[in-house]
């Protein structure tokens, strides 16, 4: 028995040492994550208490749930708790789609010299950063000198204020966000594409199925993991717009649908150095994504498709 114990030390000291280079290579991912992304957690206390810069975060006064209450019956904060799940939501399932149509699409050209040039324009989006996004939506959809404006000119149509208008603004809030991210997105969904065994569209093609069959009945079953898993993901963003997406377009006449928590975080917290506030607002809105994730990974495991 002993001898036995002994063979299994030695071997488990064997595997160590053979994985010292693998495990050194880990340890700057592990430092990082410890330092920018767990201890920074620490400061979420300061949500709880009346912080100041002079007594700092242990010096400051313990209020308990003082901050969360003035969040839940402060008026103007629930209004912008409710447009960040508002547009939020539009988002994430308004643009969720569209990645995997492009994807298939893509998949379905059968000119290389077609499909390379599409890849192209769709992934470029993605590596603008939304001031310049924010341009040239500016450039396209002002009401004065816009693109769209212009057009609408020339066929006698009056011109029109698509930014100051609410719906016109979300639509267009959507809209620059599908055109941005779906292309990049393509092209986790098409990777997944290519671990479809090619003898499914075979036999579909044995009986008969058409374009649509086989889209139907092949591609979209052998992506569905995947598309489960960015669902997944996704649900846990629900409550984060973005920053600078929403800064660089809203304006005070659509404050009332614009103004989200990133937005509020910054104007309140670090404007206005109301730290407490904004970092309850924070763990809320973390709080209510870590729920959304575990929520709908308990719906896609009742259909065998959890994340976990």
């Amino acid at each position: 028995m002993k001898h036995a114990d002994m063979n299994v030390k030695l071997r488990r000291k064997r595997i160590i040492k053979q994985n010292i280079p693998l495990m050194a290579m880990f340890l700057p991912v592990i430092l990082f994550y410890l330092v920018f992304k767990y201890i920074p957690m620490l400061g979420l206390v300061i949500a709880f208490k009346d912080y100041n810069f002079f007594d700092g975060i242990v010096g400051s006064e313990w209020v308990g749930f003082k901050h969360f209450k003035y969040l839940f019956e402060n008026a103007h904060t629930r209004d912008i708790i409710y447009n960040t799940m508002l547009l939020s939501c539009l988002r994430v399932f308004l643009s969720f789609p569209f990645p995997i149509l492009l994807a298939i699409m893509l998949n379905e050209a059968r000119r290389l010299w077609f499909k390379k040039a599409v890849q192209t324009l769709v992934y470029l989006p993605h590596f603008l950063s939304w001031i310049i996004v924010g341009g040239i939506v500016v450039t396209v959809f002002a009401e004065q000198s816009g693109v769209v404006n212009g057009l609408m000119k020339l066929t006698g149509l009056p011109s029109y204020a698509f930014l100051y208008h609410e719906v016109p603004w979300m639509s267009i809030f959507i809209g620059s966000s599908i055109w941005k991210e779906a292309g990049f997105s393509a092209i986790i969904y098409l990777a997944a594409l290519t671990m479809i065994d090619p003898s499914l569209y075979e036999a579909a093609n044995m009986d008969g199925a058409g374009k649509w069959r086989k889209i139907w009945h092949v591609t979209l079953p052998g992506i569905r993991p995947t598309i489960v898993l960015m669902l997944i993901l996704s649900m846990g963003h629900v409550m984060e717009v973005g920053f600078d997406h929403v800064y660089v377009m809203q304006n005070q006449v659509v404050s009332q649908v614009s103004e989200v928590i990133s937005t509020y975080i910054f104007k309140i917290g670090l404007q206005g150095a109301n730290f407490s506030v904004t970092a309850a607002m924070g763990l809320f809105e973390s709080l209510i994504g870590i729920i959304l994730v575990a929520v709908t990974n308990r719906i896609a495991r009742a259909f065998d498709q959890g994340l976990w």
